[in-house]
């Protein structure tokens, strides 16, 4: 499965991403997080078993975030590999929501 939704502490939602995210990745990934968007209101979306990121999972992420955001709500990254990172850096999405090295940082940032 290259996705899974878990509950933690304080309300926030953790999403973690898994395996390639290419067009099937995407395609298997969306729906839920649609309801995640539309649902939580603090959001980790964690990419550190995240090896591959293309552009319509990229839309997804990012349709999350504008549909949190939008609700006065926040969403963090959360690490990253190194070309995932860049992928997300050169779209800048970083602009739209940090990007963290570890889950306290993660918690602090929507915290904050």
């Amino acid at each position: 499965m290259a996705i899974m939704v878990t509950e933690l502490d304080g309300g926030i939602t953790r999403v973690i991403l898994s395996e390639r995210m290419d067009a099937a990745g995407a395609a298997e990934t969306g729906m839920e997080m649609y309801y995640v968007g539309e649902s939580s209101d603090r959001v980790i979306i964690d990419l550190a078993r995240v090896t591959f990121i293309a552009s319509l999972a990229l839309r997804n992420i990012v349709s999350l975030a504008k549909t949190v955001i939008k609700r006065k709500g926040k969403v963090v990254l959360l690490a990253p590999q190194t070309p995932v990172e860049e992928v997300l850096m050169t779209a800048g999405v970083d602009m739209l929501m940090p990007i963290v090295r570890d889950q306290a940082s993660a918690v602090a940032a929507l915290s904050g």
